[in-house]
């Protein structure tokens, strides 16, 4: 049950490491699924993008990639890559605090690797819906 955290072209430090891995665990729990390992990697927006070109051929700039390596049911195993640039961007345009942006954007990782998707408007709307819960769950631990 490993949860890391890494930084590529940042000094972002994530506070609160043993709160966010109890926090993702509870998440994962909820939902029926174990973590195996779990990998987040905080980035620049330079790094992801040049990852979203060279891996998913999309020459766009995202807060979010996330790769699952998964290979049992119920499993967790993946790589979610966070641009630390895209999420402070997103946390002023949103008038959101930058804790709360980035315990969306943690969670959105980790809801993918659990199956819900945000590609149409309903699936969009279960996926707000699944942050909104997170983001007050990590609020209690």
């Amino acid at each position: 049950m490993a949860i890391n955290f890494f930084q590529e072209e940042t000094n972002f430090q994530l506070k609160q490491k043993l709160n966010r891995k109890k926090w993702l665990r509870k998440i994962a729990s909820e939902e029926g699924f174990n973590i195996s390992e779990l990998n987040y990697i905080f980035c620049s927006d330079e790094y992801l993008y040049n990852i979203n070109v060279e891996y998913l051929d999309h020459d766009t700039y995202t807060d979010i990639i996330t790769f699952d390596n998964s290979e049992e049911e119920q499993t967790i195993e993946g790589d979610i890559f966070i641009s630390i640039d895209r999420v402070q961007e997103n946390s002023n345009k949103l008038g959101a605090t930058l804790q709360d942006e980035l315990s969306r954007v943690i969670s959105h990782g980790l809801f993918h690797l659990m199956g819900y998707k945000d590609k149409d408007k309903n699936e969009a709307e279960e996926m707000r819906n699944k942050e909104e819960f997170a983001i007050n769950l990590f609020q209690t631990i």
